[in-house]
């Protein structure tokens, strides 16, 4: 019995007995339970930096391949889809430089899916011929010489302090509801413009501002033509007649005014850009002011000859605008046009 006692005495010595937690131990006793922990979070810790990497990694990956496929799809292959052009709508892309300035892919895609649209309506069109390739290869010319123009025109428009708002935009396109047969809904405008073109309302007044902004800046550089229609109304204004006045504006250098006869035509059409409703208030033998194209053609003056309910006829002098085609077929001689697309010239 003595010696069992001293085993259990013996073993109660041994055991260690944890100290107490008071106020001097307290921090020792947090790091050593702070300590025990560490082994369960660094491994999950480790774990969740390496996922985070992999996934950097994949994803900068996929952005990479991704932007490489756009890049082939869009310049080499020059895809012109609907997605396309939607996403040069929204990101602008560039198709080219002139003089420094961008051209824009939309600018470009929304000429051509127009035009070509158009073009394929046309049943005796074939466009999976050599003929039909043909004529798109000359659609992609022209719709790629466009938005070069435009994107010379915004820079100059800049300089000018030239914009088209909203309204700009909403003006012209009441004047083109009305028909010979009253105003149409802007519900059936619109309906013929996708029946046309392919386009529904916010592409149309895209490429209607695009053509408007040119106008306005060929009207705002071409000082010469405007010299040139004022001393034909200079002229007129004497009592002389038209080719009096074509010759008073042709005197001053690089003229190229011309006077001829508008014939019996609709007070809603439009002659050479010029819309015939602009003038159909005035008397007949009642002379105009100078007036501007609704496009870029150049200034009119014009003299009521016949007049009926529906028709009119006028004489007319005419000052066509050059100088923003001058500058822009210079710049292209000098080689300050860039572009990233393959187009062949048309023939």
């Amino acid at each position: 019995m003595k010696r069992k006692l001293s085993i259990r005495r013996k073993n109660k010595k041994q055991a260690k007995v944890p100290p107490r937690i008071t106020n001097e131990t307290v921090a020792e006793h947090r790091e050593q339970i702070i300590a025990g922990g560490r082994k369960f979070k660094y491994p999950i810790q480790y774990a969740r930096h390496r996922l985070v990497f992999n996934a950097t990694i994949i994803a900068t990956v996929g952005v990479f391949l991704l932007l490489i496929a756009g890049w082939v799809l869009m310049y080499p292959m020059q895809n012109s889809s609907g997605v396309a052009y939607r996403i040069s709508r929204v990101i602008p892309l560039p198709v080219g430089l002139i003089n420094g300035e961008a051209v824009l892919y939309s600018d470009y895609l929304a000429s051509y899916r127009s035009s070509a649209y158009y073009l394929n309506k046309n049943p005796e069109v074939r466009l999976n011929t050599n003929d039909g390739q043909v004529q798109l290869n000359h659609i992609k010319r022209q719709s790629l010489n466009l938005a070069e123009r435009v994107a010379y025109a915004r820079q100059l428009a800049r300089q000018h302090n030239i914009s088209i708002s909203g309204s700009d935009v909403d003006a012209v396109i009441e004047q083109e509801r009305i028909t010979a047969n009253g105003r149409v809904s802007q519900d059936t405008y619109d309906a013929s413009i996708k029946m046309l073109f392919g386009e529904n309302a916010s592409d149309y007044r895209f490429r209607t501002a695009n053509a408007m902004l040119e106008s306005r800046v060929a009207f705002a550089v071409d000082v010469k033509a405007k010299q040139q229609i004022e001393a034909a109304m200079t002229v007129l204004k004497q009592g002389k007649s038209f080719d009096d006045a074509v010759g008073g504006a042709n005197a001053l250098s690089g003229g190229k005014a011309n006077a001829g006869k508008s014939g019996l035509i609709d007070v809603t059409s439009k002659f050479n850009g010029l819309r015939v409703q602009s003038v159909a208030g005035l008397k007949k033998d009642e002379l105009s002011g100078i007036m501007q194209s609704a496009t870029a053609d150049g200034f009119y003056i014009v003299k009521i000859t016949e007049k009926t309910e529906k028709k009119i006829a006028f004489d007319y002098v005419h000052v066509p605008l050059q100088e923003f085609t001058t500058q822009f077929a210079k710049l292209k001689v000098d080689g300050k046009i860039q572009e990233y697309i393959s187009v062949p010239e048309s023939r």
